[in-house]
């Protein structure tokens, strides 16, 4: 009989059963492992993850008469009241991730190896349990490989962007060579969540998304009304504060031209770096899918680069990120024998186009990033409606008090407008 010290911690990781761990034992090992222990450890800190729990299981096995060890990434999800549209939304959006690793992401796979392209660079998926009010998903723990996360209050430099850029590209690229085996039909028919976005999922989405984005818009037009310059910026804050999932819905509206999957949430926290001797970035990983979706490969684009960079590196590198994004994007697709839809110059065009996206996300992601401890933004407190408008009111607080006393979130965060007004996108 194994081991344990799963019940020690309590709460949501006492759901961990050894049934769980020999089943994901078995996937990974093969039917000759035995367990010999296990136990569960704690694995991020609060502001890494808002959606869900993410612990790790550490093993002891044996194999062919060896003692060995590994560990996995567990995360659960703890939300199922059906009547309470952010709980609601959290479990949906748990189920996308769980297809997305189980059934989405072999395809993908698929696609670039049968074209002799390595796959994409994910976590191994083990093993997904979704039963009895208890869901779960088990991963490859990839901290042993060296890989890690980026600090999330730094700016991301050059070749940290590019490699993410790159691997997004391969993603999307991926996407359209399986679309391209049912040309006369919606491959993501097959599935059942890809489709669900942040304003479908019930019948009062729009309303809590529209909560969950005036605070932040607001705050924004606040802090922009202080600072010279900015005054278009807060023009476009006053006319969207009331209608952010209208922004949503509008750049979600599918092209076919520009549809591809997107991860959905690509931004510092959802990236793991390995680096070479040097210090310096040789891979990354792209993890937490659970904002999966089809739109247009832009939203991608716009939400990494305003959530992850500052304002003047986006500027100055932008051409040459969407030129490496246009390359690694067009030699998938040659290998799999099918021509790219846009040009460089169209990619461009369509970045622009979607450049409201990433700035409605920035507004609330760059507080998120300089977030820490008590600070943090609590989504365990938003039972209903008025609970989001009353976190995300204590969270303003929070962003204007940054605003004033943290010198690097003032650039940050305006830096995030400059291409709004640059563009005239604020008229």
């Amino acid at each position: 009989m194994a081991t344990t010290e799963s019940t020690a911690l309590g709460g949501p990781q006492s759901n961990i059963t050894e049934a769980h761990v020999k089943r994901v034992l078995k996937a990974d090992k093969g039917s000759n492992a035995q367990l010999n222990s296990w136990n569960v450890k704690d694995f991020t800190q609060k502001g890494d993850n808002y959606a869900n729990v993410v612990t790790s299981v550490s093993v002891s096995y044996s194999l062919h008469g060896q003692d060995q060890s590994v560990s996995y990434v567990v995360k659960i999800n703890t939300k199922y009241n059906v009547d309470n549209d952010m709980e609601l939304f959290t479990a949906i959006i748990f189920k996308k991730e769980a297809e997305f690793y189980e059934e989405i992401i072999p395809l993908l796979n698929s696609e670039l190896t049968s074209v002799g392209l390595r796959e994409l660079r994910m976590p191994k998926w083990f093993y997904t349990h979704c039963e009895d009010g208890q869901d779960m998903i088990f991963l490859e723990n990839l901290r042993p490989q060296g890989y890690q996360m980026f600090d999330r209050r730094k700016v991301m430099d050059v070749p940290h962007a590019t490699l993410v850029l790159q691997e997004l590209a391969r993603m999307h690229a991926a996407s359209r060579l399986l679309q391209a085996r049912t040309p006369d039909e919606d491959f993501c028919d097959q599935f059942k969540y890809i489709k669900t976005n942040w304003i479908n999922f019930s019948d009062t989405a729009k309303e809590m998304m529209n909560n969950f984005f005036a605070s932040s818009i607001c705050n924004a037009e606040e802090m922009l009304h202080k600072v010279k310059g900015y005054e278009l910026a807060e023009q476009w804050m006053a006319k969207n504060k009331t209608d952010g999932a209208g922004v949503l819905e509008r750049h979600l509206i599918r092209n076919p031209k520009f549809d591809v999957i997107c991860h959905g949430d690509c931004w510092n926290n959802n990236v793991l770096f390995r680096y070479n001797e040097d210090g310096d970035p040789v891979e990354v990983m792209l993890v937490d899918l659970q904002l999966n979706g089809v739109a247009s490969l832009a939203n991608d684009l716009n939400f990494f680069l305003h959530s992850s960079l500052h304002g003047n590196d986006r500027k100055i590198n932008l051409q040459n990120f969407l030129t490496s994004y246009y390359y690694t994007f067009t030699k998938v697709l040659e290998a799999g024998g099918e021509a790219t839809p846009f040009t460089l110059q169209e990619l461009h065009q369509e970045y622009m186009n979607k450049l409201e996206y990433g700035v409605l996300f920035s507004t609330m992601g760059v507080t998120m990033m300089f977030s820490e401890g008590s600070d943090t933004l609590d989504l365990d407190a938003m039972k209903t409606n008025e609970d989001v408008k009353r976190v995300m009111e204590e969270w303003q607080v929070t962003t204007i008090k940054m605003m004033d006393t943290n010198p690097a979130f003032r650039s940050r965060f305006l830096a995030s407008f400059d291409e709004l007004v640059e563009q005239g996108l604020t008229s």
